[in-house]
């Protein structure tokens, strides 16, 4: 609908619902309106695909400072957005908004449509020299923290850090061009925020 934008809301005991929104009312805590939500890069629509796909949630905040973002911890030590799979029965912007739940605590407001994508190499042998590189398709979407809970993964350590500071955290102990994708979501996540 022209004039009217959905988000995702992450509740307390709920997972998400949508709610739609009129053009000049504010979601942002600075007071500022939203504009309608476009899509830059819509998940594919075929079911076969969501095997080889993951959602993430690019978690932020607004503060006097500026814009601050939320990464969690990989299992192996590395910064990143909370991500996982899509399970079965869920939207795409559920589905990141369950991962945000999870793994970083995170009560607030997920944009329904992704706003960028970012492709993910997963080793899929790692004991022999052969292995191959499996490509996943990871469908980002803005989420506007309200509160944050205690975690339900552990060892997840969820903190804020500011555009520069995300931006150099995720790119530590990456491929440079793996580093530069996920630099990038910020980048694009920065702009879309201004854009409000």
């Amino acid at each position: 609908m022209i004039g009217e934008s959905n988000y995702a809301l992450v509740e307390p005991g709920r997972i998400v619902h949508s709610a739609v929104m009129k053009d000049g009312e504010s979601r942002l805590t600075t007071g500022r309106s939203r504009v309608p939500i476009a899509k830059f890069f819509p998940p594919p629509k075929s079911s076969k695909l969501r095997g080889c796909e993951q959602v993430a949630a690019t978690c932020y905040r607004i503060r006097g400072s500026g814009i601050e973002f939320l990464l969690i911890r990989t299992r192996g030590g590395r910064w990143t957005f909370p991500k996982g799979g899509i399970e079965p029965g869920l939207t795409y912007a559920q589905a990141a908004a369950l991962e945000a739940f999870e793994e970083a605590g995170v009560h607030g407001r997920m944009e329904d449509e992704s706003f960028t994508h970012y492709v993910r190499r997963k080793r899929t042998d790692m004991r022999t020299s052969a292995g191959s590189d499996d490509k996943i398709v990871v469908n980002a979407h803005l989420c506007e923290v309200l509160r944050l809970g205690p975690p339900q993964e552990s060892n997840r350590n969820p903190t804020w850090f500011s555009v520069q500071k995300a931006k150099n955290r995720l790119q530590q102990d990456r491929k440079s061009d793996n580093g530069a994708q996920l630099a990038h979501v910020i980048d694009l996540a920065v702009a879309r925020i201004q854009r409000f």
